[in-house]
């Protein structure tokens, strides 16, 4: 029995400064204050509530009662105080990294936010977090790979090629006829690839190599190519026979002309099919065409390729089967570490004359030279981390909400710009290998073609590819910041009106493909932006936003032109697009409404606001605890005792821990006494830390009530708790503590009762002794 009442007695002790310390290390965070405290307020301290103490010691029995004079209570305080220390029971360090590690991946879908909404705003927020470092490292890695001098040199390079007369004033892009590209070529054309003289006519010493603009060198060679057509691939209409000998079909790859033909002796003359050739489909403005054909490749000089061009102009090697001809080169500009393949086109339709276009690529193909690009390395590598994170956290949530989890729009975003970077990954690496392999056979074989025209196309498809994945990224910040109501009303718009917009979006291109058609059959033969079924409709849509040209489709058609304009018009830029403007703004009204007329849920500001006031509560007990140490140093005797010390700051709510951490601090010689010097110190160190805190106080109420926030603290407030509200809650607060003292002092009464009962016990076995009855022993 003895050994019962002295292990209660010492676990309602050990519990009760257990429960003290908690409390005393924790900030009590009063959600009515506005940062604006009272004039005088009163101190708080240590705050523990009993309530809870007592239920922990009764096993949760909900409320405090009187202990009944019956033993087996006893046990059930043991078995409380068992049950407590079980649960204290210390974690090992597994237990924690491992939750630590399964806390990294917890997002609102992982996690149990049901009718916990701070706990949802909690993970959305730091969901945000974390989304801003990727979308951040994101950023640097994709613009870090561009820069606004590939627009000069793509510029550079256009003017050169594009817009340098010959000596007949023609440049390339007004090219008409087979007889002009000659002339091009054999001009403009190899004036602008073989620089050897400076603007003074004296000789350039850079070698055999050719540098186009003295900075831009010429890698390998230019190729010329061209791709033709069968005689009599098409059919002449009966009547004609006699008088048409030959018939060239527009171009179609079963078509083309594989045969030999011309000086039969050369690679000009003879037929390469696109795989012997390396080659590509190219997308032209007539069709697309192969890689294949017959090619020549120039020589590293002027005079040379001069020759080879003029002997392929003698032979007739372009004739009326000649579809298209392809000139192909490279420059690498090691200034700007940039590499710009150019291509110029001219097509020959069946028609007649010559349609010149080109296709001028500047791509970053060498990665790593300069400081920055090893910066850019790095943040690869953290992108890399970063996609292997967020990859762990869709499987995660994909086994847990299986095919649901596809339902959710933002959702099958994150797995599209996940399969997007893990593309790109891929392709920085194979386009790294495959540069080096080509530079490496480059210079081993200087005077050969440079084919760069894969390589570029597939850069700028990766280039492509990162502008839309940064795009998806972007737009994806939606989904960490619905849980605001301000940023809700666009997803929610969109959401309820989306079957709205749909049937609408039906009778809407009824009409415009309608109309798409009406104008390709009527001024297709004679206007340029009606000329196919596609610009047509790229044409209708230029019109809704005002840019079109009605001359020429009054002068294609002086009767149906304008009507079509008009009823167009009218149709559907002031019917059909204000009722889909209606749709949108009906649904964004009824949204709106909707959310106004909800009740306030927990919001961002909200958790800025409790980290204010934590922080400022923070501060205060700091400064209230300083001020209680200058108090028990205020006795003015020479040398303080330690147990003096501790008593008189216990007194006032302090912990054990805490007072031996302050007093040790000073005692230097460690003799449990402080000296009028190590006093003098302790005084001084507490000053400094209390105009410190005094400063940061009032600086944090500053900030807080000068910046934005402060609006919706003061609407807090005064929706919520007033200044005198406040100050009453205060009161009582230290109303309830005085309370809390006096309940500490019976329960250390009842503990000494407890210890006076364990003397006597012979006394209280016949206290306690049962009669047969049932009834306690009189006497």
């Amino acid at each position: 029995m003895s050994m019962l009442n002295n292990r209660a007695a010492s676990h309602f002790g050990d519990q009760e400064n257990h429960e003290l310390d908690r409390r005393d290390k924790q900030a009590w965070v009063n959600p009515a204050y506005n940062g604006s405290p009272p004039s005088s307020p009163p101190t708080v301290r240590a705050i523990y509530n009993p309530q809870s103490l007592m239920a922990n010691r009764y096993e949760n029995l909900g409320k405090l009662e009187v202990l009944p004079p019956y033993p087996t209570d006893m046990k059930v305080m043991e078995s409380a105080g068992e049950k407590i220390k079980k649960e204290e029971k210390p974690r090992g360090c597994c237990y924690f990294i491992g939750r630590g590690i399964c806390g990294l991946w917890g997002t609102t879908m992982t996690e149990d936010t049901t009718g916990n909404r701070e706990k949802y705003v909690k993970t959305s927020l730091r969901e945000l977090m974390v989304y801003i470092l990727f979308l951040t490292d994101m950023c640097l890695l994709t613009y870090g790979m561009t820069s606004s001098n590939t627009y000069y040199y793509t510029k550079a390079m256009s003017d050169l090629f594009l817009a340098t007369p010959t000596d007949s004033g023609v440049d390339f892009q007004s090219i008409t006829n087979m007889e002009q590209f000659w002339e091009f070529a054999q001009g403009p054309l190899l004036d602008g690839l073989y620089w050897s003289k400076w603007y003074n006519d004296k000789p350039l010493d850079l070698g055999p190599q050719s540098f186009i603009y003295y900075d831009n060198m010429l890698l390998g060679v230019p190729r010329i190519r061209q791709l033709k057509v069968l005689n009599n691939s098409c059919k002449v209409h009966k009547n004609f026979r006699n008088e048409i000998n030959g018939c060239y079909d527009v171009y179609y790859e079963d078509k083309e002309d594989i045969n030999p033909f011309g000086l039969i002796n050369g690679t000009a003359w003879n037929y390469f099919p696109e795989k012997k050739l390396n080659g590509s489909s190219y997308w032209g403005i007539l069709t697309t065409y192969s890689g294949s054909g017959y090619y020549q490749d120039l020589n590293m000089t002027k005079e040379e390729s001069a020759y080879l061009l003029q002997n392929l102009k003698d032979n007739l090697w372009l004739d009326r089967g000649t579809r298209a001809v392809f000139i192909d080169f490279t420059a690498y500009n090691a200034n700007i570490n940039l590499f710009c393949v150019i291509r110029l086109v001219v097509e020959f339709p069946a028609s007649g004359g010559a349609i010149p276009s080109w296709q001028i690529r500047t791509v970053k193909l060498i990665r790593y030279v300069t400081n920055w690009d090893y910066f850019v390395i790095g943040c690869e590598m953290v992108f890399c981390v970063f996609i292997l994170y967020y990859t762990v956290e869709e499987i995660l949530e994909i086994r847990i909400h299986k095919l649901s989890y596809f339902s959710c729009f933002w959702n099958v975003l994150d797995v599209v710009v996940i399969m997007l970077s893990i593309v790109a990954i891929i392709f920085n690496v194979f386009r790294t290998l495959k540069v080096n392999a080509l530079l490496g056979n480059l210079l081993k074989k200087p005077d050969i073609y440079a084919d760069f025209e894969f390589l570029s196309f597939w850069q700028m498809q990766y280039n492509n590819l990162n502008a839309l994945n940064l795009f998806f990224a972007l737009i994806k910040i939606f989904k960490y910041i619905s849980f605001n109501k301000t940023m809700a009303q666009l997803s929610s718009t969109l959401a309820r009106c989306a079957m709205d917009i749909l049937g609408f979006a039906i009778m809407f291109f009824i009409v415009f493909f309608a109309y798409a058609q009406l104008g390709y059959l009527l001024f297709g033969t004679e206007v340029e932006s009606f000329s196919t079924f596609v610009k047509c409709i790229f044409t209708q849509f230029r019109i809704i936003l005002g840019d079109f040209d009605y001359d020429a489709i009054d002068k294609a058609n002086r009767i149906l032109g304008p009507l079509y304009f008009v009823s167009y018009v009218f149709f559907v830029f002031f019917v059909l697009l204000n009722m889909f403007l209606a749709i949108i703004n009906d649904t964004y009204s009824e949204v709106k409404a909707e959310l106004s007329g909800q009740e306030d849920e927990f919001q961002f500001s909200d958790i800025i606001k409790q980290g204010y006031m934590k922080t400022m509560m923070k501060l205060k007990l700091k400064n209230e605890k300083i001020s209680d140490v200058q108090k028990a140093l205020g006795s003015g005797s020479t040398e303080l005792e330690y147990e003096d010390f501790k008593n008189t700051l216990r007194q006032m709510g302090h912990s054990d821990h805490e007072i031996s951490e302050a007093f040790t601090r000073f005692d230097h010689d460690g003799n449990l006494i402080l000296d009028k010097e190590e006093q003098n110190r302790m005084i001084s160190d507490l000053e400094e830390k209390k105009i410190s805190l005094n400063a940061e106080i009032e600086n944090l109420g500053k900030d807080y009530s000068n910046n934005t926030l402060g609006k919706p603290m003061e609407n807090s407030i005064s929706n919520g708790v007033s200044q005198a509200e406040f100050q009453m809650l205060v009161r009582r607060v230290v109303q309830l503590e005085q309370s809390i003292g006096s309940i500490v002092s019976k329960i250390d009464a009842v503990a000494m009762k407890l210890d006076t009962l364990d003397e006597s016990k012979d006394q209280m076995g016949r206290l306690w002794n049962i009669n047969e009855g049932g009834k306690p022993f009189q006497g």
